[in-house]
């Protein structure tokens, strides 16, 4: 049977996609299913992705007989162990299945060099320059993820609490948020205890249009924006360099990040473009 497929999966905290291409790089087949994060959730994380694989696969009637490379990059996908794990579980062939740092970078960048802000559920701040390939942050939002839609969202309701316990002023983003639970300040501590990162994220919009008026809003775009800058700094970053912003926070953060000198780029492709890339790298150079 003739290897002339290549796969490409983006999994992460809101959902996964899976794509087929030719040698060409032309895409045959597509599929989608829900969240793909290994660490939150690792059961459901290879179910959605075997959904989104078979969708992909029965659109052009093939199996993994026909794929000579796949890679697959994953939300929380730390452990060798679990790549493994999951590899059998799905009856793999011929795939990497690791993080998702290296295909959001290769889908932002292409084959350009470049410094990646990659700001969706989670986060992280990659480089690539001369073939070499780095990153910060992206540990989860337990420990990082700083200035993702999951913190920002997160940082909306502590301040909002703030505000309610009168050590800020109780401005557009604090009344937006009470708004959601109706004032009930129990109901928004209950929602805290149970929420995922996805959650947290779907909140990031209240901050976000609060911000140009709203000082508590304003000071979280601000520490989001220092962050990245940090991350930049750690990587050696330096103008000679475009700066590609990813994800849902990217146009939201990149005023933030404007200053003189410094080189935006929109994404030469998706998260899901990159794992095609790489996949196709893998099989045929």
């Amino acid at each position: 049977m003739k290897q002339n497929l290549c796969l490409g999966v983006d999994g992460g905290g809101s959902g996964c996609r899976a794509a087929l291409c030719d040698a060409q790089g032309r895409i045959v087949g597509t599929g989608h299913g829900g969240p793909a994060n290994a660490t939150s959730d690792f059961d459901g994380a290879c179910s959605n992705i075997a959904d989104a694989i078979a969708q992909a696969m029965d659109a052009v009637s093939a199996d993994m007989n026909h794929v000579a490379g796949g890679f697959l990059g994953l939300a929380g996908m730390r452990k060798p162990c679990q790549a493994q794990d999951m590899t059998a579980r799905l009856g793999l062939l011929r795939c990497t299945v690791t993080e998702d740092r290296p295909s959001m970078i290769a889908g932002a960048l292409g084959d350009r060099d470049g410094a990646v802000a990659a700001l969706g559920t989670g986060s992280f701040v990659g480089i690539a320059r001369g073939g070499i390939v780095r990153a910060v942050g992206g540990w989860g939002l337990q420990l990082s993820d700083h200035a993702s839609a999951a913190w920002v969202g997160r940082a909306g309701l502590s301040a909002t609490l703030e505000a309610v316990d009168d050590m800020q002023s109780m401005g557009p983003m604090a009344q937006a948020v009470l708004a959601r639970w109706d004032g009930d300040t129990d109901a928004i501590v209950d929602f805290a205890g149970a929420a995922r990162p996805a959650d947290y994220g779907a909140l990031a919009p209240v901050v976000t249009e609060a911000a140009q008026a709203d000082p508590a809003a304003a000071a979280i775009m601000a520490q989001a924006a220092t962050w990245i800058e940090r991350a930049l700094l750690a990587l050696g970053h330096d103008d000679s360099l475009p700066l590609v912003m990813t994800g849902g926070l990217g146009d939201a953060l990149r005023p933030w990040m404007a200053r003189a000198g410094r080189q935006f780029s929109d994404p030469a492709g998706s998260a899901l473009d990159g794992a095609l890339l790489l996949a196709r790298r893998g099989a045929w150079g």
